[in-house]
């Protein structure tokens, strides 16, 4: 389950908490599109649980985003398995239903996700665990392991984000295009706070090509000039 939302993540540069937001709903498969309008949050521990689905981060956030070939035989694949896993738990498989939550002036503010064995106005949660239950983002904090063998890096598994801005520019995608992919409303957010690590990169080329040209004639120059 983890390895389907880290690929997820990967391949569309999505938050955290929008990953760990999605139903089935939200995924056409058919026009190989994920539509983005809100996200999940936790709240204090209470009665029926504690997990909210709410807005997205901005108004430009809400988005529609292109599932690539890889990510879409994951998601047909991960949506058999899961599938499957129903039909084993039979009636001990959880479900979920979204209560909603309104203020004072009656205005509805967000869903709350509460387990019910009720079959009506069910949500299918994309990422739950074997049995079906529901642990929001909390779903990351044990495979930490799997991100560092996969990307031999030590990371958290929002710097996906990052990554898949970084990488993307690096091979030639127009920030405009990427910060439309991310919602960001500009592309200053983009380039300020997600692509700022190819400065690195850069860094990284100049200091190969100083060991590249470095000689004995440079090092005397060096010493001369000072």
């Amino acid at each position: 389950m983890f390895i389907c939302a880290f690929l997820t993540a990967c391949y569309t540069g999505m938050r955290t908490g929008e990953v760990f937001a999605l139903t089935w709903d939200d995924i056409d498969l058919e026009n190989r599109i994920i539509k983005i309008n809100k996200t999940v949050y936790a709240k204090d521990n209470e009665k029926k649980g504690r997990w909210y689905l709410g807005t997205t981060k901005t108004v430009g956030s809400c988005r529609e985003v292109y599932i690539c070939d890889t990510l879409y035989l994951v998601l047909c694949n991960y949506k058999k398995l899961q599938n499957k896993y129903k039909k084993e738990y039979g009636k001990k498989y959880k479900q979920y239903v979204l209560e909603e939550v309104r203020n004072k002036y009656g205005k509805l503010i967000e869903y709350k996700v509460v387990e019910n064995t009720s079959k009506h106005n069910r949500v299918k949660i994309v990422f739950t665990r074997k049995d079906g239950t529901y642990s929001g983002t909390d779903m990351i904090k044990d495979p930490n392991s799997i991100i560092k063998e996969l990307l031999n890096t030590n990371c958290r598994f929002y710097d996906l984000r990052g990554t898949f801005a970084t990488r993307t520019a690096h091979d030639g995608v127009v920030l405009k295009d990427i910060a439309a992919i991310l919602g960001h409303a500009s592309t200053k957010v983009t380039e300020r706070s997600y692509v700022s690590a190819l400065n690195e990169e850069i860094r990284q080329a100049i200091d190969k090509m100083n060991r590249l040209v470095s000689s004995d004639t440079i090092s005397e120059t060096i010493k001369f000039n000072t």
